[in-house]
């Protein structure tokens, strides 16, 4: 079979238009014919190039309201043959089928019909048939054929024609052809999902953008990430974003999305080292560093108010590997700029998914996006002494919090301040063990401050280290068979407990 191949003649029928006049041009100078449909066929014919109708060589015209046009034996024949098979060859010149060498074609828009809230009706109508197909045969024939199946391949095309002409290389085909399946593919996935209606009853997930990373956790694995991180953020400073950034990125972005007042949180392997709420946005960063000035060493920043310069020059004072807000004073930029690699970003309002989803095993565990934050309807007393109005606000603040860490994890907070918290750990006791040597280490009273676990606790024994500490309130989302021993212990010391019925785990 030959290398490179001869385009002769071009079907275009697409949906987006703009960029082809450049990819028109060049062909008709190489002297290309074309062959398409409705609004292509004008569009050609508007650039002053000669276009036959495909109704004139299958000498049906366009039906059923243009569901069928492309649908014919005359089309696809002229697609599949394959050139190096004699039979193919007599097949077509006895039925008098034209060889279609170029097959450039696009979908209808279903992902933003169904996004844009149209009926069923007009979403049924988007389902596209012919260009399907018309993608399909051409990729699969790919040995012969070359298929440009949306709009973003027009620029990869025309390359090739400024670079050679109207030829192309098996390379090339082949490479165009598994972009058209990519095509092809996430647009199925886009319309089962759709019929599926959240049912769950296979995984089908499809993102198109890929970006390759430095590696993956660790420099011996690869590591990519699919979606589009520019509809979320402005990079405008710093290095290449990591495997590990985007990790703490990612918890970053859901813990600050807990919290309305100002607030700043530092990160380090996906856990809040520090993290405090108050009136601005530069008292809410030093109360945060203050939680652990140490691991905010290399931590992972971000806020939810402006960055000022006055928080600039304060926050430029430690080294640490991103920082993320809605936006900055420009002094500001020029401040935190002054590190090289530093990554800079800028939060844009952006859509995120509602499920998650983790390979494991053989198979794929997925699951609904933990949003539900806790407020003061959802707290039940428990003990006989109710927490005051300020316990009850750092009770929620605290909560927010433990959601987000590592499971099994303890949070100590008091005045909206993050005082310590113990992650990951396989013992509850060896959490708030952690916590309270941690707090203590930085200069913490405990007095007055409050506890929040993750989970229930099925024996008295962290509440009892708790009360000797002079905590005085702790929230739990209760359930355990033995959570009496608890509320009794607390009754006893005139501590005051709720729960919230809401367990959130995180591993």
């Amino acid at each position: 079979m030959s290398e490179s191949k001869r385009i002769k003649t071009a079907l275009v029928s697409v949906y987006h238009k703009e960029g082809l006049d450049e990819i028109i041009t060049k062909l008709h100078e190489e002297g290309v014919e074309f062959l398409s449909t409705g609004g292509t066929r004008q569009f050609i014919e508007s650039l002053g190039y000669p276009c036959k109708a495909v109704e004139d060589l299958t000498t049906y015209p366009s039906i059923l309201g243009g569901r069928v046009k492309t649908l014919h034996p005359k089309i696809f024949g002229g697609i599949l043959c394959r050139r190096g098979l004699e039979q193919d060859m007599q097949q077509i010149e006895k039925y008098e089928i034209p060889e279609i060498d170029l097959v450039i074609v696009d979908l209808y828009p279903f992902e933003a019909t169904v996004a844009s809230g149209a009926s069923e009706a007009d979403i049924i109508e988007k389902i596209d048939i012919g260009g399907i197909s018309l993608i399909r045969a051409a990729a699969k024939n790919y040995n012969d054929v070359i298929i440009v199946a949306s709009q973003a391949q027009y620029k990869p095309l025309l390359d090739m024609l400024m670079e050679h002409g109207a030829t192309s290389s098996l390379e090339e085909r082949r490479w165009m052809a598994k972009e058209a399946f990519a095509v092809s593919s996430h647009y199925d996935s886009a319309i089962f999902n759709y019929f599926d209606a959240g049912e769950g009853s296979a995984f089908r997930c499809s993102v198109n953008s890929q970006k390759q990373l430095r590696y993956g956790e660790n420099p011996h694995q690869k590591g990519y990430f699919y979606g589009n991180l520019e509809a979320m953020f402005d990079q405008i400073h710093g290095k290449e974003i990591s495997y590990n950034n985007l990790l703490d990125i990612n918890a970053a972005v859901d813990l600050i999305d807990e919290f309305n007042d100002p607030t700043f949180a530092i990160l380090k392997h996906n856990n809040a080292c520090g993290l405090a709420s108050r009136a601005t946005v530069l008292e809410a960063w030093k109360d945060a560093l203050a939680g652990d000035p140490v691991s905010a060493f290399g931590g992972v920043l971000i806020t939810n108010g402006i960055i000022d310069k006055e928080a600039a020059e304060e926050i430029n004072k430690i080294f640490f590997e991103v920082i993320i807000a809605p936006d900055y004073d420009v002094d500001a930029l020029e401040i935190l700029g002054q590190k090289k690699n530093r990554i800079i970003l800028v939060r844009k309002e952006a859509k995120l998914p509602k499920k998650q989803f983790r390979a494991l095993l053989n198979g794929v565990l997925v699951q609904d996006k933990d949003t539900n934050i806790e407020t003061v309807a959802n707290l039940k007393t428990v003990t006989d002494k109710a927490p005051t109005p300020e316990e009850v606000e750092d009770m929620l603040f605290a909560n927010k919090i433990v959601k987000n860490s590592k499971s099994n994890a303890i949070v100590l907070a008091k005045d909206k301040q993050l005082l310590a918290s113990g992650v990951g750990q396989t013992s509850r006791v060896d959490a708030l063990k952690q916590a309270i040597e941690k707090a203590k280490s930085f200069g913490f009273d405990l007095n007055g401050a409050v506890m929040a676990s993750d989970a229930f606790f099925p024996f008295p024994d962290c509440v009892e280290i708790a009360d000797k500490e002079g905590i005085t309130a702790v929230i739990q989302p209760g359930g355990s068979v033995k959570d009496d021993l608890s509320f009794a212990y607390c009754n006893e010391h005139g501590m005051a407990m709720v729960t919230t019925g809401i367990r959130h785990f995180k591993h």
